[in-house]
């Protein structure tokens, strides 16, 4: 890949990539803290529910997810 210098188009573009790269990470960090705190406080407490492990793992990650993503709204609110 060749070099781009600082007054090359393109840089600005590679400034926006690796934004938009430490966003993303930052939204994935959010949900997999959140996560691991649910994951934890379950253990701890002890779950009586009647599933697998890994059930309730994922229904932690998925209730994280609910929890800390944003969700894009398509069309418009009417009051």
């Amino acid at each position: 890949m060749p070099e781009l210098a600082a007054g090359d188009p393109g840089t600005g573009n590679l400034i926006v990539q690796g934004d938009n790269l430490v966003r993303l990470f930052d939204k994935d960090e959010a949900v997999w803290r959140c996560y691991e705190h649910k994951r934890a406080l379950r253990r701890l407490l002890g779950s009586r529910a009647p599933l697998s492990e890994h059930i309730l793992d994922y229904l932690d990650w998925q209730e994280a997810e609910r929890e800390c993503r944003e969700v894009g709204a398509v069309g418009f609110l009417r009051p």
